[in-house]
């Protein structure tokens, strides 16, 4: 059962990192976040670059509690943390998340794009809706099928090969692009993007589709979310041959997401330059810009790309809700322990869960602020309240499963009155705010639960780990030279950079020089204490 879920817990970092890149670099940040840039500004690319943060978390606190209880579902942890209601709550979240929003929007979006790059609709004179919803068929069919008959392994393998196709074309078009915007000058095209500064200006503004102010409030607790708990996500790492390779993969994933404002917002900047707002879809403006800039030749390689990152995406899905369904729904409730039946019933899951996918992926062609704000919105609903949980788990002995229980039915409450209610009209704060705070007033909920009804069972004991836990000893100073270059690339795109209307500032290099030193004065006492730390135990057994 493990070779099908966690691909035997033999995955290499280098397969991780092209995994998890390709779990999450899909049609979604292609087509979506450049749609964003191309109606509103580059302030979305937050939700991309902050990712960073997140990947450092996952890697330093979250993998090594998760590799040493073995676990194959983030769920589990919540029965043995809490009880098993609370983990089939959580698990019915997920995949309700999975099949009516993550998976189809990522069908919408590779489906429109290949309607755009090869006039499908035209072609067979068909409405949009008939084309999209033909395009998703092909494509969620060829997803469902892999996944079900290869398991994480298949999967694995297919999103390291695709992966260095997408990353390839990705960074291509923003290239040919600026050829383009400048009449054959890539020079030109550049001085055509700086010559509206504030549209290079990452720093949102309050009435921005992304506020700044948001990176340090619900956008945290959202990316923490979905890269330390998302099974999505985690069930690559969980599928890690040893601690220090999983740590390894995340981390390579996350410095390679720091690339995301050149590939995912820098083509809806120039797709704006180059036609204007004539696009009432903004999804629609990055696969124009692709149509239009790639040459004849190139344009099957992009659709390729395009093609494996959506069936990637759809087929990484369709795997963590198989697993989801088995192991924390399916398992449980009918005690089933044979492996062979429970494989076979993921399989079935697999194929409904792709089913659903299909039938929804057209009726999301109509969002009015396009698909990257809708998928945000309702992701909403139970990304909050699960890191909530789990980490007030985690750093925590005496909270009580009804706490858990608690918050999450009080925020799926809140958070749809605020939503759907008209609630947001009451309270004037960006629906992330919102998150940010919702985030804080459950953890406060569940200290005050633990205080007053507190948790009496014992922390069970754990057998030894399946795998080797030793840390990857270059973990920390990675982890350093990520948080510098996050933090460069936001003064580079911002008034103290690019974005300042009189000119790039003279302060801009010595600003960047005193980020890199003391980011090479932490990991210069990093290796100091390393040092110590090793030589300590020659020195007591000399002694």
């Amino acid at each position: 059962m493990e070779g099908f879920f966690l691909a035997g817990r033999g995955l290499s970092g280098y397969f991780i990192a092209g995994s998890l890149l390709l779990s999450n670099l899909s049609a979604e940040q292609l087509v979506g976040l450049n749609g964003n840039a191309y109606r509103f500004d580059i302030s979305g690319m937050a939700w991309e670059s902050t990712a960073a943060v997140a990947t450092i978390v996952m890697a330093v606190f979250f993998l090594p509690r998760f590799l040493r209880r073995g676990l194959t579902t983030m769920p589990q942890f919540l029965e043995e943390r809490f009880d098993y209601n609370t983990r089939r709550i959580v698990s019915v979240m997920l995949l309700v998340g999975y099949a009516l929003m993550a998976n189809p929007c990522s069908l919408y979006l590779g489906a429109i794009t290949m309607n755009q790059l090869f006039d499908f609709q035209a072609f067979f004179n068909i409405p949009d809706w008939s084309a999209i919803g033909i395009l998703a068929f092909a494509m969620g069919a060829i997803g469902g099928l892999y996944a079900t008959l290869g398991g994480l392994k298949a999967v694995a393998i297919s999103d390291t090969i695709s992966g260095l196709i997408l990353l390839f074309a990705a960074m291509l078009v923003p290239v040919l692009g600026l050829f383009v915007l400048g009449d054959g000058s890539f020079m030109a095209g550049g001085r055509t993007l700086l010559s509206h500064p504030e549209q290079l200006n990452a720093i949102g503004s309050e009435t921005s589709s992304v506020p700044f102010s948001t990176i340090f409030t619900g956008m945290l607790c959202a990316n923490m979310f979905y890269w330390c708990t998302n099974q999505m996500i985690i069930q690559r790492t969980l599928g890690a041959k040893s601690l220090a390779e999983s740590q390894k993969g995340v981390l390579l994933a996350g410095s390679i997401k720091l690339l995301v404002p050149l590939a995912m917002v820098l083509p809806g900047l120039i797709a704006f330059n180059m036609f204007g707002p004539v696009f009432t879809n903004a999804d629609y403006a990055y696969p124009a810009l692709v149509k239009a800039v790639l040459p004849w030749w190139l344009i099957g390689m992009f659709a390729a790309a395009i093609f494996g990152t959506v069936i990637s995406h759809f087929n990484s899905v369709v795997n963590s809700s198989a697993t989801l369904f088995v192991i924390d729904l399916y398992g449980p409730l009918t005690g089933c322990r044979d492996e062979k039946k429970l494989v076979r019933m993921g399989k079935i899951a697999s194929l409904a869960i792709s089913l659903i996918s299909i039938v929804i992926a057209p009726l999301l062609l109509h969002t009015p602020n396009g698909i990257f704000d809708l998928m945000r919105r309702f992701t909403g609903f139970y990304n909050i309240p699960i890191i909530t949980i789990v980490l007030v788990g985690f750093l925590t002995r005496s909270v009580p499963a009804l706490a858990a229980k608690c918050v999450l039915i009080f925020h799926i409450v809140v958070y749809g009155l605020y939503t759907f209610a008209g609630l947001d009209k009451l309270i004037p704060l960006h629906f992330i705010h919102i998150m940010g705070l919702l985030f804080v007033i459950e953890v406060l909920m569940m200290l005050l639960i633990g205080r007053f009804k507190p948790r009496t069972a014992s922390e069970p004991v754990h057998p030894p780990a399946k795998i080797p836990m030793q840390k990857w000893r270059y973990a920390e100073p990675i982890c350093v030279i990520m948080m510098a270059a996050l933090i460069s690339i936001y003064i580079t795109l911002s008034p103290l950079g690019l974005a300042e209307k009189n000119g790039i500032p003279e302060s801009f290099g010595y600003l960047l020089a005193a980020v890199w030193a003391v980011a090479l004065a932490v990991i210069f006492g990093l290796a100091r204490r390393s040092r110590r730390f090793q030589q300590r135990p020659i020195v007591e057994s000399i002694e």
